[in-house]
């Protein structure tokens, strides 16, 4: 159990790729006591950084081992959580920030504010994740902190402090003087584990005036009482500690803090910073939906005496089965209770209640509000919710869009076979976007998703997780058929084959379901028969077989949307009359009237976000136009670019590649689904050949 909610911290550590972040978790674990030797990420003894997973996946985003690690500092318990790195994958970068209360942004000393830092900077400001930012690698040459802060206010609109500046820098890099304490701070010892904390030089003591000014003007903005005190000249630290936290919690202000972690230098001072500035989750409003009160939203309160919510938010295929990673938002969870899923209604009791680190697992008997454990042997998909049975709420009420686009998938012998379907089931289980099927007229399995990286990460993770090699088939995109014509339609289903034969007749109106229509927008069928002329038993059959037509379109064989069907009239006999009959009369006017009522292709259509450096707005300007997309606004601000569109899926293959070299990879772009729109007349003629020689050839 958690003795002091208030001393827990779940952080995650974000950063463009080799700005260290995996040598600084590296290190946090040493400094806390986690592990008592350090390996470093390329290191010589061939061990490698216990959190080394993580390069791998901010490269390929594949998770290899764990989604968190926990520590201890100043008696504050600290749950590090792994932080996705691409927005393609929406439902799993929602959930991982949901469970963060804080992070740290770490910036190379050099390189300073790089594309990915962007990305995860605006994925926490969507999530309102308050920061504090780390400039790491100051022994290299060319590192400047100055710069990078400079960076950090004019590239990514942070209120951006130095609450540190360096004694030295490159390989004169010594320590740091803490602005809050007007301390220098040097770091001893073979891993600098030894803190000598003494005078500020005397070379850096203008400097150190100087900057300590500035905090000091940025930071009174949060506290009247410092602004008090600093007009009497009487300020205290602890006043100045209390402004920077009110300032970093409204996510008003980014402290900046500094120094090497492969040099060992600074990294207890942000150990510091992470208990004293970031939130711990009473400081976070969390909210839920009411399940009862039509997803009413509602507070959940980290309190240990309320009603159990849990969400899992990650799973992964452990060596014993399946360990899901849980956030407790209220009450308390213990081993051997029985829990319930609030999406599926499913109660299951808790047989191992878990701590990890990195791979390893640590056995505890119960936790509480605030905190991040796993839990083993659970059944369940990620995002799903559990209580304790006396309350219906969910932690999130996500919508999760259709799939766009599809791909066959062969293995290539019987071992990748047999992989294959246990990499399927896992993957369909953790992501509600991934869906995976068998087309029944092929044989082929299908698996279908939100984009082309998405599927691609997808097969991926199956050679590398499950040893199984897929040969893929072409990218299909999730095509719809609809009509543009109202027309009247009659048919005569009759067949007489000696004894009782079949007879059903039906009679109606199809029209397209107009913007204006109430109801649903894809299919809506209207029963105004009179006088009985089609029995009243024989209706939802005709329903049916007006239904089983929808899936398959006579254009181009995809499904039917945005129809509506009305039938006034029919006919029926004593004898021949039955429901499969009027499944077949149904069937057989679809086909008749279908050619008729002037059918049409529907793609999707995606909303397209592109964002870069303003200088390249041309370029992106130019491939989006290239793609007929249409360009729905953009913005400029702070030297960077956003361009809204609206682009057919089709057009959307290889754009990956073409922006990268558009704009010398410094752009990137979010895609999600839109709506379905008609598709250009030529378009049109060639899909519906293409579709004819595939029938020609499989008759064949």
């Amino acid at each position: 159990m958690i003795g002091d909610i208030t001393k827990v911290r779940n952080i995650g550590i974000s950063a463009h790729i080799d700005s260290g972040k995996t040598t600084l978790t590296e290190r946090i674990l040493f400094y806390t006591g986690k592990i008592h030797a350090i390996h470093e990420v390329r290191g010589k003894d061939e061990v490698g950084a216990t959190m080394d997973s993580m390069e791998l996946e901010r490269e390929r985003g594949i998770t290899i081992a764990s989604a968190a690690t926990y520590c201890v500092w100043d008696d504050h318990q600290i749950n590090i959580i792994d932080t996705p790195g691409h927005v393609d994958f929406t439902v799993e970068v929602e959930r991982s920030l949901r469970v963060l209360d804080g992070a740290i942004l770490i910036l190379c000393g050099v390189a300073g504010v790089q594309s990915q830092s962007m990305t995860v900077d605006r994925q926490m400001k969507r999530y309102n994740v308050p920061r504090m930012a780390f400039i790491n690698k100051l022994d290299r040459s060319g590192a400047d902190p100055f710069k990078v802060t400079g960076q950090l206010r004019d590239k990514l609109g942070h209120n951006a402090v130095m609450t540190q500046i360096p004694i030295g820098l490159e390989n004169d890099l010594e320590g740091v003087v803490d602005l809050i304490t007007m301390k220098a701070f040097f770091f001893d010892g073979d891993n600098g584990e030894d803190i000598r904390e003494e005078d500020i030089p005397q070379n850096l003591q203008a400097q150190a005036d100087e900057y300590r000014e500035i905090m000091l003007d940025a930071v009174s903005m949060f506290s009247d009482e410092l602004m008090e005190a600093i007009l009497e000249e009487n300020v205290e630290i602890e006043q100045i500690r209390d402004a920077i936290r009110n300032g970093t919690l409204s996510m008003g202000l980014t402290p900046v803090f500094m120094g090497s972690a492969y040099k060992n230098k600074g990294v207890q001072l942000l150990l510091n910073a992470v208990t004293r500035f970031l939130p711990s989750p009473p400081d976070i409003q969390n909210m839920a939906v009411d399940l009862k009160k039509d997803e009413e939203e509602v507070e959940v309160l980290t309190n240990p005496d309320k009603p159990l919510v849990v969400l899992a938010f990650k799973l992964e295929d452990g060596r014993y089965g399946q360990l899901t990673y849980v956030r407790v938002y209220q009450g308390t969870l213990k081993k051997g209770d029985t829990i319930y899923n609030m999406r599926t209604g499913k109660k299951v009791k808790v047989g191992r209640l878990i701590r990890m680190h990195s791979d390893e697992m640590q056995d505890i008997d119960d936790t509480s509000a605030g905190d991040i454990v796993a839990l083993f042997g659970v059944d369940c998909a990620s995002g799903d919710t559990f209580t304790d049975g006396s309350v219906d709420v969910a932690m999130t009420s996500m919508h999760v869009a259709e799939p766009v686009i599809s791909l066959s998938i062969k293995p290539i012998d019987q071992k990748s076979a047999d992989n294959m379907g246990k990499a399927l089931g896992r993957f369909v289980r953790e992501d509600p976007t991934f869906r995976s099927e068998v087309d029944q007229e092929s044989n082929e399995t299908v698996i279908s998703g939100m984009g082309e990286l998405h599927l691609e990460v997808y097969v991926e993770r199956m050679k590398r997780e499950y040893q199984c090699e897929v040969e893929t088939g072409q990218p299909q995109v999730a095509y719809r058929e609809t009509i543009t014509k109202e027309i009247e339609f009659s048919y005569t289903h009759k067949k007489q084959s000696g004894g009782s034969g079949q007879y059903g007749k039906v009679a109606g109106v199809v029209s397209p379901i107009g913007p204006d229509d109430e109801g649903d927008k894809e299919f809506q069928f209207i029963n105004k028969i009179r006088g009985g002329s089609i029995p009243t038993e024989y209706i939802p059959a005709v329903e049916k077989g007006f239904r089983a037509s929808l899936h398959k379109g006579r254009l181009i064989g995809f499904p039917v949307i945005g129809m509506k069907i009305l039938i006034d009239d029919g006919q029926s006999h004593s004898v021949d009359s039955s429901e499969m009959a009027f499944q077949a009369a149904a069937r057989g006017a679809f086909r008749e009237f279908y050619g008729r009522a002037k059918p049409q292709i529907l793609e999707p259509i995606m909303k397209l976000s592109v964002e870069g450096p303003s200088e390249f707005q041309g370029s992106i300007l130019k491939t989006i136009m290239q793609r007929r997309g249409q360009i729905i606004g953009s913005s400029e601000e702070d030297g960077f670019s956003t361009v809204d569109s609206e682009v057919p899926l089709s057009e959307m293959f290889g754009y990956a590649t073409d922006l990268r070299s558009m704009t010398q990879g410094k752009a990137e772009f979010s895609m999600e689904f839109e709506k379905y729109a008609a598709v250009p007349a030529e378009t049109q003629t060639e899909l519906k050949k293409q579709f004819e020689s595939k029938l020609v050839d499989e008759d064949e």
